[in-house]
């Protein structure tokens, strides 16, 4: 394979797995606390239109990014009030925050429909950016490419290197016990969705600013659910977010190149693939229930009661 061909692909990848790595690695940290949101899919498109309103209004990426985390975190906090402070069921009020979020975004982008911004600025760095191959994978991408890779080892040290990541994980497997001996349970599922609302929105800013730089109605295209669907893949371990992030962007990269290459496969039938993928791993993931047991938070989508 011609390597242009190879960068141009493994680039799309990188592309394509950016927003996924982004909304999965918040979701998973709410999800740890013990609060399931499935709302990721309102958040990041929230978070799209935010970013690119502020980012076409002032000429300022940087606060347009900061917009969007804003916006996602602002929808994950009406989540956390309904379910945590309210007690809503979290899975009807996780699934009416994404049909909010896709008519919310709607009415706000109706503006801004067809027009461009420029696209997010790469890293570039004079002789590394300009190696084969591995210059522009490494040294040509933009900020939130960056980030998606810090974000995720920050996650992983919080978790399992912190006093404050075991007590949120403390929180999401026994949180009467947390409340117990001291540990303020709700506060803590708070500040864990606000920290995933903000990744969902950055994931949204990402599609708007970066993969597609201009706003489209419905542009995650079913990405938040993607996103859910790896944290469940990864079995609520951050580090295999990576590969499935990775895997997951590479099949849908697969679709256009499908096309591309005039394989006999019909269009609709290619464009699933994804969906489709997402579909049979979690199949497979499902056989294993001892491993879904011992890895889930044990108060995973349960209510909190302080009296309790």
């Amino acid at each position: 394979m011609d390597s242009a061909i190879l960068v141009s692909i493994l680039l799309s990848i990188v592309s394509a797995s950016t927003p996924l790595l982004l909304a999965a690695t918040g979701e998973l940290v709410t999800e740890r606390s013990g609060l399931l949101n499935l709302g990721v899919e309102g958040m990041m498109l929230v978070g799209s239109v935010v970013g690119f309103a502020v980012t076409y209004s002032t000429g300022s990426a940087l606060l347009g990014v900061v917009a969007a985390a804003l916006g996602g975190a602002a929808m994950a906090l009406v989540f956390s009030f309904l379910t945590l402070t309210l007690l809503a069921n979290q899975v009807a009020t996780g699934l009416a925050l994404t049909i909010f979020g896709i008519g919310l975004a709607a009415m706000m982008g109706a503006g801004f429909v067809g027009h461009p911004v420029p696209k997010l600025p790469g890293l570039h760095i004079p002789g590394l950016s300009e190696l084969p191959v591995v210059g522009p994978l490494l040294f040509g991408q933009d900020a939130l490419v960056y980030f998606s890779f810090l974000a995720l080892f920050g996650t992983t040290w919080f978790l399992f290197h912190t006093h404050g990541g075991l007590v949120l994980r403390a929180v999401g497997d026994s949180h009467d016990a947390a409340h117990a001996i001291g540990y303020p349970v709700i506060r803590i599922r708070y500040a864990a969705a606000l920290f995933g609302g903000a990744m969902s929105g950055l994931a949204g800013a990402y599609l708007s600013l970066s993969y597609t730089p201009m706003w489209a109605e419905d542009m995650t295209a079913g990405r938040g659910w993607i996103a859910l669907a790896l944290v469940v893949f990864a079995t609520w371990r951050p580090g295999r977010l990576l590969l499935g992030a990775y895997l997951f962007g590479g099949i849908t990269i697969l679709q256009f190149h499908v096309q591309t290459l005039g394989i006999g496969v019909p269009a609709q039938l290619v464009s699933m693939l994804p969906y489709l993928a997402t579909i049979v791993v979690l199949c497979i993931i499902s056989t294993d229930r001892g491993r879904i047991r011992l890895n889930a938070p044990a108060c995973l989508g349960r209510p909190f009661h302080a009296a309790g």
